[in-house]
């Protein structure tokens, strides 16, 4: 087992930033640093500077994605609001009732999909929603990494349904409660995290064959894809388990690789976006580096008892690490060189 005191460090290039709430995610909005708090507020970080945006301003921020430029926010109010890098809002939508956002999905081309109860709303770039009702409540949403399709995960399966179409959603199946989603970047694989500890995938070409991967003492609630796609990194265990998707089988009949092993559950990752490095954040709040090519690790923060790492982001260069944590703390790694 390693530990992170004897880790190569990277701890003196990370500048702290004071969140002051628990981070529910962290994104950048092109080069400036976001983070999405329980209070409903976002701190976007310029030069030292932070900035806060009240974007939910009498309740608390759920769920939250980036499309690049900008970072929308879902809360318990049923609002739907966007924040760009200036601070400029924009209230994209609002559930029936006020009823909680559970769900949220960008598409790269800036469409925004939300889910509220069983009810999902799909609003393309030009403003245009579409509605679907899911079989029960929409825990999780992605959008496919190419065309205009949505994957939604619910109970007992995912349904991926074309929002400009009128066939109904096709519903890929599996007993269970299914509760967050992703899609592969290639398009070939969906996965889906799972209430009993497990992730499902499917196949989707050539034969909606089934991936079943389990064995995890916790839940899993990050999931992250290699630049390549040929790698899935998940939280859950006392490690990053990263499964291997590089052939037309994906994982079945393979093992994962265990990453970064410490006596603390891994609770956020993130590959970088564009070498072989994942970054993951424990529930004591570690943060480490690991290089696939050789596996060196390399520490970016020690652990902080009940600091526990609740948001990782990269920059779009890979240039920038943003954490958040449940405490309130967080910071923005700059790598050196």
């Amino acid at each position: 087992m390693s530990s992170s005191v004897s880790n190569p460090s990277l701890t003196e290039h990370v500048a702290a930033l004071e969140a002051g709430a628990h981070v529910v995610a962290a994104h950048f909005l092109k080069d400036v640093p976001a983070l999405a708090l329980s209070d409903g507020t976002v701190a976007l970080s310029r030069g030292g500077d932070a900035t806060r945006v009240a974007a939910h301003p009498e309740s608390g921020i759920l769920v939250a994605a980036s499309g690049g430029d900008r970072l929308v926010t879902g809360g318990d109010d049923g609002r739907v609001v966007a924040i760009r890098a200036d601070g400029a809002m924009d209230q994209l939508g609002l559930a029936k009732g006020g009823a909680w956002i559970d769900a949220l999905a960008v598409h790269p081309d800036g469409a925004v999909a939300w889910s509220a109860g069983r009810a999902v709303v799909a609003r393309d770039a030009k403003g245009r929603e579409r509605s679907f009702e899911a079989p029960s409540t929409a825990r999780g949403l992605v959008f496919a990494p190419k065309g205009y399709r949505l994957g939604v995960a619910h109970y007992n399966g995912v349904s991926l349904w074309y929002p400009n179409l009128e066939t109904p959603a096709e519903v890929i199946s599996w007993k269970g409660s299914h509760i967050d989603v992703t899609w592969s970047p290639d398009g070939r694989f969906v996965v889906s995290t799972m209430q009993e500890n497990a992730l499902h995938g499917w196949r989707l070409q050539p034969d909606r064959g089934h991936m079943r991967m389990s064995g995890y003492p916790g839940k899993v609630r990050s999931m992250s894809w290699s630049s390549d796609g040929h790698w899935l990194a998940t939280s859950g265990a006392e490690a990053a388990i990263v499964w291997p998707f590089d052939s037309k089988e994906g994982p079945t009949g393979k093992a994962p690789r265990e990453c970064g092993v410490r006596p603390a559950r891994v609770s956020r990752v993130a590959f970088h976006p564009k070498a072989p490095v994942l970054a993951m954040g424990y529930e004591d709040g570690c943060i480490l580096l690991v290089r696939f090519t050789d596996a060196a690790e390399l520490l970016v923060r020690p652990a902080v008892p009940g600091s526990g790492v609740t948001a990782l982001a990269w920059d779009g260069r890979g240039s920038r690490l943003l954490f958040g944590c449940g405490d309130g703390k967080a910071g923005l790694l700059t790598l050196p060189g």
